[in-house]
């Protein structure tokens, strides 16, 4: 007789199946219980982890599909455990393969009250034989549709890019030319990242809709290097498996001696009754409950970084001190002086010391720092201590070691060497650097850049470059997480090149998150306003830095850009026009007043989520009984705007203007349907903020 394993939690219905053979399935993973039997052809492919060792046969016609592993077709169940947690229940799934004997555990982590399960697989070669592994899934489930069903579910993808982050595109299955041509597949819908870039052309989500259902499928790998996930087919039923770095798709191969042990990246993984937008408040919701408790992220003061059109990487004492008063005076809470203040001139390819130039400070940076600290502000700088320059001093010093190397020689990439954080004395030096920073410098803000991707990975100590790569990526978090625990009151910004690596492996650790490096205000805003569809809005930092000749509206849409997540202020404040300053001080005081709910606030994109070619645009923040609307007016000759909000359907509200005070707006409550607001802004290129308030 064959055995289940049942599981109803958080809204989740999970059912694995032990057969008499012993061969483990995942049956069911859904918003609502498994309600009918499966034909055995059906159930017999829906493994628990798929895994394939060197010299296997895998077993399927398959083409670069990760199906027929082995010996994950071989695995048979030992035993299951299942316990609480702080958060959650926790499953464990045991089995092995009694030919190699390799063990593996399927880890499922619960989450209180989110439907949401984080899954990873972990191995353990328990024979005498070295075992190479080339895939091994930590999320895989054959049970997503029926392939008929394919014209009928939407994927959305966050594409990602410099200057245009969280690109979100939907399309069917089919229209991205997956079909059911014949009973099986070649073709699978996949995407894959390869580097020190997590997130450089997609970020590691997705979402799968069955149109008109509104049942949704959705994901997120939680990994600050190499991933694949593909969605395709097998006996006619579609599939999602997620990985870390694998030897077809990332370089990675690992050789698992005897008596060692391997785990995968996490991934989590959730079904909803609804649409996209529900799944993004389920993974708001995750995305809360995982990260590490720290203060900024419930105080969430106002930071000020002197870099975007404003300084651009030329610091000095002259420049800096009445920039220090005018973010003060503006109400900024934070002054974090960006790169160029550890060289005296060119810096890109010398970068290494992190010594302040005596150049740029002849009476020492702590002229500035005190400054910032009499003003009230916490003192931050600029730091990429994950690279050293090739021209570097430090560089020539030391050998090769610390760095990745490829084919005997030092990776270079924009003129920089990646340094490596599995070696002991790169640790050292990192931790040195920060350790003088806050001791020396009483430094409480860092924003940690990096603008390079060091590619596949590296070969020493390694068993492949892709193993390299994958351990640097672990031993970077484990150094993180040692700085924090030192330093548990410094804050961190997670940047690469503005949002080149938004994951939440680095997002666990790091309170603030820079979500572009986007110059132009117009097309900040747009990547603004679909921001905390990938990272929670208490930790999505928003420039906002209008010009010093800049009007009215440019000021107010600068502002509105980042008055929902976490303002990021910057712009020659000291030499802007005083209507401008006083409009920057009235959004700063605004955000005082409203930021206490936004770490608790559920977002909500009313009329979608943003793309480049909208005319308008609208986000907005929930909680309790108060709604914040950010609107926005871009191109396009129409002055009015129809604006869904469920929330207030069938309810009286109070519709007051937030920000700008005195501004051009009108409004109405929609006649017919009683959930609409309609607004009119007569000029382009416009933003306002309304507070609702609902009865």
């Amino acid at each position: 007789m064959s055995e289940r394993i049942e599981m109803e939690e958080n809204g989740l219905f999970l059912t694995i199946e032990v057969t008499e053979e012993k061969d483990v399935r995942l049956l069911h993973f859904d918003h609502s219980p498994l309600t009918e039997d499966l034909a055995e052809s059906q159930k017999n492919v829906r493994r628990l982890v798929e895994v394939q060792v060197s010299g296997e046969n895998q077993n399927d016609h398959h083409s670069m599909k990760h199906t027929g592993t082995m010996p994950g077709a071989r695995l048979i169940f030992v035993r299951h455990d299942l316990f609480n947690t702080a958060v959650g229940k926790r499953l464990k799934i045991i089995m092995k393969d009694e030919k190699s004997l390799l063990n593996v555990t399927w880890h499922a982590q619960f989450y209180n009250d989110i439907p949401i399960i984080r899954t990873w697989t972990e191995l353990g070669n328990e024979g005498d034989s070295t075992l190479g592994i080339e895939y091994v899934s930590s999320f895989a489930w054959t049970g997503v549709g029926e392939v008929t069903e394919a014209q009928d579910m939407m994927l959305y993808l966050p594409h990602n890019t410099w200057y245009g982050e969280g690109n979100w595109k939907a399309c069917t299955l089919k229209e991205m030319g997956y079909y059911p041509v014949n009973d099986f597949s070649m073709k699978r819908i996949h995407v894959t990242n390869t580097g020190t870039w997590s997130s450089s052309e997609f970020a590691p989500v997705g979402i799968l809709e069955k149109m008109p259902s509104s049942n949704t499928l959705f994901w997120q790998i939680e990994h600050n290097g190499s991933w694949h996930w593909e969605i395709s087919d097998i006996k006619r039923m579609l599939y999602l498996q997620c990985s870390g770095p694998s030897e077809a798709e990332n370089h990675w191969w690992k050789s698992l001696h005897p008596g060692e042990h391997f785990s995968t990246v996490p991934v989590a993984a959730g079904v909803v009754e609804g649409g996209m937008q529900d799944a993004l408040q389920s993974l708001t919701n995750y995305r809360r409950a995982i990260r590490r408790d720290n203060w900024d992220n419930k105080k969430l003061p106002v930071i000020f970084n002197d870099y975007m059109n404003c300084l651009f990487g030329d610091p000095t004492t002259e420049k800096l001190l009445p920039l220090v008063d005018a973010a003060a005076e503006a109400g900024c809470e934070i002054y974090c002086i960006d790169c160029g203040w550890y060289a005296d001139g060119k810096w890109w390819d010398e970068v290494g010391e992190w010594y302040p130039s005596t150049v740029r400070f002849p009476g020492g940076i702590t002229e500035v720092i005190d400054k910032i600290k009499k003003r009230d502000m916490i003192p931050g700088l600029w730091l990429e201590i994950e690279v050293m320059g090739i021209n570097s001093k430090i560089a020539a010093n030391v050998p090769d070691d610390w760095f990745f190397c490829r084919h005997g020689r030092r990776v270079i990439d924009h003129s920089r060497y990646q340094l490596d954080f599995r070696n002991l004395e790169v640790r050292n030096y990192a931790t040195g650097v920060v350790e003088r920073l806050v001791n020396e410098y009483d430094i409480g803000y860092i924003k940690m850049d990096y603008n390079i991707n060091a590619g596949i990975g590296t070969e020493i100590k390694a068993d492949s470059f892709g193993d390299g790569l994958l351990e640097h990526n672990r031993a970077y978090l484990t150094w993180l997480d040692y700085i924090f625990q030192k330093f548990p009151d410094l804050i961190i910004e997670n940047c690469g090149s503005g949002g080149m690596r938004m994951d939440y492996a680095l997002l666990q650790r790091h309170s603030v998150q820079s979500t572009s490096d986007q110059t132009d205000y117009i097309k900040n805003g747009i990547i603004a306003a679909s921001s905390a569809t990938l990272v929670t809005p208490e930790q999505a930092a928003v420039w906002s830095y209008p010009l010093k000749d800049a009007e009215f509206e440019a000021v107010a849409f600068n502002m509105i850009n980042s008055m929902l997540v976490r303002i990021h202020q910057s712009g020659e404040l000291s030499q802007i026009n005083s209507t401008a300053f006083d409009l920057i001080k009235e959004a700063i005081a605004c955000y005082k007043e409203i930021r206490a709910v936004i770490p608790m606030a559920e977002p909500v994109w009313p009329t979608g989520i943003p793309d480049w070619d909208d005319a308008w645009m609208s986000f907005a923040l929930i909680y309790d009984s108060h709604l914040y609307l950010a609107i926005w007016r871009i191109h396009g000759e129409e002055s009015s705007f129809t604006i869904p909000l469920d929330s207030i359907q069938n309810k009286e509200v109070d519709i007051q203007l937030k920000y700008p005070v005195e501004a051009d707006i009108n409004w109405e409550r929609g006649v017919k349907e009683k959930n609409n607001i309609i607004v009119n802004i007569p000029t382009k290129y416009s933003a306002r903020l309304l507070e609702i308030e609902i009865f």
